[in-house]
């Protein structure tokens, strides 16, 4: 019973932490550098939680019902935000559930082998991850019509961005958050297994 609270609490926390992740589409002088932080954010929540639930009931296919529990709890809440005028349009696409299948992937096809599924596990959902959630940007409203459709609050000083460089990493924020996803990805994938002999 205590292994089945945990799992419904590590799911609804990871929700919490990822549901913003489409709201950089109104920050748009922060777009690029909020899309990376949010990419990885995302990765790694589902990463500790699928690789809990994956290797506690020792059965693939968990790591994507982990995901899909992580997208409707997503849909209920911003259904709840659109009631109350919220743009129900930002992202609200299952971007988690592709990464997660890859998971589910690398555990079966290594025939359940713990340490593959942190490595090869950890670096395709850390990899994958922000390419689907640019794709899924990419399918949803404009972001400057939306930003003016319903307005933010101005920004202070210490708050105003400062443009990009030429040649830098924020050119490529799916290059630069796989990267990292992929490297810390796997560790929270250690993680999540190590929950499962507590």
């Amino acid at each position: 019973c205590t292994h089945y609270l945990f799992i419904v609490v590590v799911a609804v926390n990871s929700t919490l932490l990822t549901i913003n992740a489409g709201d950089y589409i109104f920050y748009t002088d922060w777009a690029w550098t909020s899309f990376v932080v949010f990419s990885i954010s995302q990765t790694l929540m589902l990463t500790v939680g699928a690789c809990y639930y994956l290797t506690f009931t020792g059965v693939p296919g968990t790591a994507t019902y982990y995901a899909l529990i992580m997208t409707v709890y997503t849909w209920i809440a911003k259904g709840a935000w659109f009631a109350l005028g919220y743009p129900y349009d930002f992202i609200v696409t299952p971007v988690w559930l592709p990464s997660a299948m890859l998971l589910d992937l690398a555990y079966w096809a290594t025939k359940k082998n713990k340490h593959s599924l942190i490595l090869f596990g950890g670096v395709l959902v850390g990899m994958s991850l922000p390419l689907f959630n640019m794709v899924s940007l990419i399918t949803v409203a404009d972001p400057l019509e939306t930003a003016f459709k319903y307005p933010r609050p101005t920004l202070p000083p210490y708050m105003t961005p400062i443009e990009p460089q030429e040649g830098k990493f924020y050119n490529s924020p799916v290059a630069l958050g796989a990267g990292a996803g992929a490297v810390l990805a796997c560790t929270f994938a250690a993680l999540g297994c190590k929950l499962t002999t507590w």
